[in-house]
């Protein structure tokens, strides 16, 4: 039976018709689905979800412009009396809850789709670009699709499984978590084949009391995989140890003698077209180079090789796919505005991720004549937050020399005290919010030829800054203050 019709969408949800549709069949009609009018296709289903700052309901005549045939709601009061009159309107399904009716559509979605294999991508870090790098790759030889943006909740998984294809190959999936569970439930709609954990860290620690907790959450991906299925994960980890026991095939990644595909070499470098990025050796003999900075970001690339030569490809294809690739928006992003070194690495932040920022840091921004640190709040660090912004305090001051640290938010404060203290000459700027006037103070106080790293969870907004910079008016704007 066609997925894609009017019983079909009915039967899997539960829900009832408030307007019935003309045909019981819709297959000719219905072209996928969507919860947003903004990006609704003709023919796509509009399902009507609820958030903090919106509702879905307000947007049905929308969707009915948008040429939808089918509104999912759980509001029956928010179809309009017109709506249901309009002979040439839509069919209305109203349904007990419609974030579970997405995610039991994409459930029953996943069940369809017999030949595409899913790759699940979990992890504390790295999670995003290690997406963007296994479907880089595995579009070179075959058909499939990415999570777009950081779709890894239940609402962008559920919405990543749906804009699947019957005819695809693969799906790669970003599934991530905030709270003990979630998961777990992410794992029930997509089923994968192979699951990749890219980091074991402290993030969210806000919700999980060890990082035992957070292994567990992540590890939880691989009780839904499929027969046969397969687990990529890194080398050594020993709180996965356990959960990887009933895997039955497991490739690990990293720089240890164990690893399956061990680094044994890392570098920046200057690539064949120029761009900067990353080369790294794969067990002493295989050489790959991908457009990304940050040393972390070659144990992300490794564990995109495992899922590709796991689904068949071989290095040359890899190759060609690592080198396609493009850095995720504010996730180690390198740019150059208004004669500025922007390090724009500030959509999410915990301990490990600083540290490795730190590290790219320090690396590439040497030669600049003045570096400065942009640092805020990492934020859902729970009870040990003052402890481990200490930490970040400590390896902050050992960037080596900076001009300037701005910190944003009451622990990133601990910073601006340590850097300054072991660099007296550091100009210190110390705010407790960013606001759009203190993200204008920041980019004026800013030179040609600066080096500037920003990096802070994704609630303190550094990006701002960076638009300010943009904005200044002339590069004669752009001074010391």
């Amino acid at each position: 039976m066609n997925f894609w019709t009017f019983p079909s969408l009915r039967g899997v949800t539960g829900g009832s018709w408030v307007r019935k549709p003309e045909s019981d069949h819709g297959a000719d009609v219905i072209t996928g689905l969507a919860t947003d009018t903004r990006g609704l296709k003709r023919g796509q289903v509009f399902l009507a979800l609820r958030g903090a700052r919106f509702d879905g309901h307000d947007f049905l005549n929308a969707a009915v412009a948008a040429g939808a045939p089918l509104l999912i709601v759980d509001n029956e009061r928010a179809v309009s009396p017109a709506l249901l009159k309009d002979a040439r309107g839509p069919a209305v399904l109203r349904v007990r809850d419609t974030l579970r009716a997405l995610g039991q559509l994409a459930s029953a979605w996943r069940a369809a789709l017999e030949t595409v294999k899913v790759v699940a991508v979990c992890g504390s870090n790295g999670k995003t670009t290690t997406t963007r790098l296994v479907h880089a790759i595995l579009s070179q030889r075959l058909r499939g699709s990415a999570s777009p943006r950081s779709f890894n909740n239940d609402v962008g998984v559920p919405l990543t499984v749906l804009a699947a294809r019957a005819g695809d190959q693969y799906l790669a999936c970003e599934v991530g978590t905030n709270s003990p569970g979630e998961v777990a439930a992410l794992a029930r709609i997509v089923q994968p084949d192979i699951a990749v954990i890219t980091s074991v860290g402290r993030a969210h620690m806000e919700n999980f009391d060890s990082l035992r907790a957070v292994a567990e959450e992540d590890a939880a991906i691989f009780v839904d995989l499929r027969p046969n299925g397969t687990a990529v994960v890194p080398a050594g980890e020993a709180a996965l140890a356990d959960f990887l026991k009933p895997v039955p095939h497991v490739v690990s990644f990293g720089a240890s003698d164990e690893a399956d595909l061990r680094l044994t070499s890392v570098e920046h470098a200057t690539l064949a077209d120029g761009r900067a990025g990353l080369r790294l050796v794969l067990n002493g003999r295989g050489v790959f180079e991908v457009p990304l900075i940050g040393r972390h970001n070659a144990l992300n690339a490794a564990a995109a090789i495992g899922v590709a030569r796991r689904m068949g490809l071989d290095d040359e294809a890899i190759r060609a796919g690592l080198l396609s690739v493009t850095p995720a928006d504010l996730r180690l992003q390198r740019r150059t505005v208004r004669g500025v070194d922007l390090f724009i690495d500030c959509y999410n932040a915990n301990p490990e991720s600083m540290l490795a920022a730190f590290q790219t840091f320090s690396e590439l921004a040497a030669p600049a004549p003045r570096r400065v640190l942009v640092l805020g709040d990492m934020l859902e660090m729970g009870e040990s937050a003052a402890r481990w912004h200490e930490e970040i305090a400590d390896a902050a001051a050992r960037v080596g020399e900076v001009a300037s640290v701005v910190t944003v938010g009451e622990h990133a404060l601990r910073i601006a005290e340590r850097v300054t203290r072991v660099h007296p000459r550091c100009r210190p700027m110390i705010l407790s919010q960013l606001d759009d006037n203190h993200a204008q103070r920041i980019a004026e106080r800013l030179q040609p030829g600066d080096a500037v790293l920003l990096k802070a969870s994704r609630g303190v907004r550094l990006e701002r800054i960076v638009e300010a910079l943009e904005n200044l008016p002339s590069v004669a704007a752009v001074n010391a203050a």
